[in-house]
Parts: structure tokens; sequence; C-alpha cells
């Protein structure tokens, strides 16, 4: 980044709309209660939950036993909303996920069971592991927070997130996510191996029981919809909006990349902004909100191409992550207003 933003005076958000100073306060308690379980992942903690915030949907993508099902569970418990798992298996079946409708012999008609899906966060599990067309029943889901079955619609309170999971390196009884759903997540996060210094502490805190026995809500489900609408009422002027623009573009013409991103990620990187920045304490959203959310809400989208594969040193460490940096390096950062005038 070569310059900052010039910031000028403004107004703050409408009486009727949660301060941001609450909201901060609010969200640091959950991220706190999630640090309880999940010791020195900060990044990774503040990452889900900004996704929540923006009302988007989290893929922890990573190795196994480095507690990314864990993670999930953690960020459930400590928001007093509904919550259900879907353990993804090959047999699972699309109305496993989604509901299915039963015939009932007393009315003499169909009534439709709804299925796990309909809660607040649903945590689905090793989501590769499922078949494409299980995996499909979700599309829908994540993009129109409804269920279509047998002709009928059925909306999905709000707030709607799934929070995902899978294991990169095993192949075995697996399928890719396909590109049309993996564009429905907001944010793509790893956790990464612990300290060794959390790892050693392990040993002696979880020998008896899962440090989630202990946990419970800190935010209540009204508090978390106050929070979320404080959120889409942060202020993003127009050239943060342009400098999002020009990111999501580069990425489309770069020559490493043969699938760049969609509208739809500059959409979510432009939420997910304006969640970081409440989370700081500020209503109105820097470039340096977006480029902290460039690598996790742009990444996972992204195709290289053959020859960039080739001559990538996989010790510098993922490619795409790389080729997402080096645009946002690249790429001219606007001087402006970042506040309402």
């Amino acid at each position: 980044m070569s310059e900052a933003v010039a910031v000028t005076g403004g107004p703050g958000a409408g009486s009727s709309i949660m301060g941001i100073d609450e909201v901060g306060a609010l969200a640091a308690g959950i991220v706190a209660n999630v640090e309880t379980v999940i010791a020195g992942k900060r990044d990774a903690v503040t990452a889900s939950l900004t996704v929540l915030l923006a009302e988007g949907h989290l893929l922890i993508e990573d190795v196994p036993g480095v507690g990314k099902t864990m993670l999930a569970k953690a960020l459930a418990r400590s928001v007093d909303a509904t919550v259900s798992r879907i353990q993804f298996t090959p047999d699972l079946l699309p109305s496993d996920v989604t509901g299915v409708s039963v015939f009932d012999q007393s009315s003499r008609r169909f009534e439709f069971k709804r299925g796990p899906v309909f809660a607040n966060l649903v945590i689905g599990d090793e989501i590769n592991r499922a078949s494409p067309k299980t995996q499909s029943a979700l599309l829908e889901c994540m993009e129109e927070r409804q269920v279509t079955a047998d002709g009928t619609t059925y909306r999905l309170d709000a707030p709607f997130t799934v929070v995902a999971t899978q294991n990169p390196v095993e192949m075995e009884g697996t399928y890719p996510l396909p590109e049309a759903q993996r564009d429905r997540f907001m944010a793509r996060i790893s956790m990464g191996y612990p300290a060794s210094a959390d790892e050693l502490a392990m040993l002696s805190t979880r020998e008896t029981k899962s440090p989630l026995d202990d946990l419970s809500a800190v935010v209540s489900l009204e508090e978390l919809r106050s929070m979320i609408e404080a959120v889409q009422h942060v202020f993003t002027s127009q050239p943060v909006k342009e400098y999002a623009v020009d990111l999501a573009r580069a990425t489309r013409d770069d020559r490493q990349l043969r699938l760049g991103a969609s509208p739809r990620a500059t959409l979510q990187l432009v939420r997910a902004a304006k969640a970081h920045a409440a989370m700081h304490g500020r209503d109105f959203v820097l470039p340096d909100d977006i480029d902290a959310l460039a690598v996790p809400v742009l990444a996972h989208r992204l195709v290289p191409t053959s020859r960039a594969l080739g001559a990538h040193d996989r010790d510098a460490g993922p490619l795409i992550d790389a080729i997402v940096r080096r645009i946002v390096g690249e790429t001219p950062v606007p001087v402006g207003s970042a506040r309402r005038n």
C-alpha cells in the first residue's frame, strides 16, 4: 500500500442502530470466549466472526486435527442462536440436508419435515466427502437463503451462516467442491499447527474433558441481529468501492490466473470489510480493511494457469495467496474521503 486514505469528519450511524463501540465490545467478548477453546489463533477466530457479522459463509480448510470443527463449535456456542451440525458422508442425500416431504396418514397430505439446514448456524463437517449432488443442495440455501421442495419455497431464518470444514490433503473418498459452491463461501481460512506452548497446554487442560463443555453464549440472538444491522450501516466511500472493484478486475486480467474473482466476490469483499471496520471501532471502511481480507475472501475463488503452477516454488507458500498479495501490492490505493462528509 503506497498511500493512506485521508479521513474527514462525519456523523455516525442513526440512533436506532447499535453503536459501533457496542459492536466492537460485543465482538471482543465473542473472540475472547472462543479463544478459551482455540488458543493462539486470533486471526482465524477474528476472521470467522467477521464472516458471521457480514452474514456470509465460511470454509475452514486444513489438515486433520488442528481444530477446524472445534472452532466452528466454539463460535456457535458463543452465540445464543439455533445451531445444527451435518456430518457429510458419501451416502448423504440432498433431503438429509434440506428436508423431505412425508405423507401424513391422518391429514391425507404431504408435510414438509425440515432438515438440519434450518438453523441460524449450520456446521458442515468434512463437506467435500458428500457427493456433488448433495453438495448442490446447499447452493440455493447459501445464496438465496431459502429451500425449495415440491414446488414450495421455505425461507431460512436470519441470520443464516454455513461454517464448513474440509481436508485439502486427503483425496480418497472426497469430491472437490464445484466452483459455484466455493464462490458462495465469503471466506476461506486455515488454522495451522499450534505453537509449542499452546500444544503443551492442551496436554494438561484436555486430559479429562473438552473445553467446549464449559463454553456458554456471551451474545443473545437479538444482540447478534443488532450487530449485523449495525455492520450493514457502516459507510463505504466511492473511492474504497472503486478500489475493491479494481482488485477484482485485476484478478480477471492477471496472466497467472485462468479464472478471476466474480462480481459476487466483490460484493462479499466489501461486506466483509464493513464487518472488519466495525470490529475495529470504525463506522467507515478503509482500504486497509479491504487489504486485510483480500486473501481469505478472494483466493479460494481463483484458479491458476498450468504454467503458473509449474513455475511456482512450493516452499514459497500457496500460489494463489501469493498472487492475491501481489495484486494488492500492484493496485493503486485511492486517496479520498473514507467517511461521510
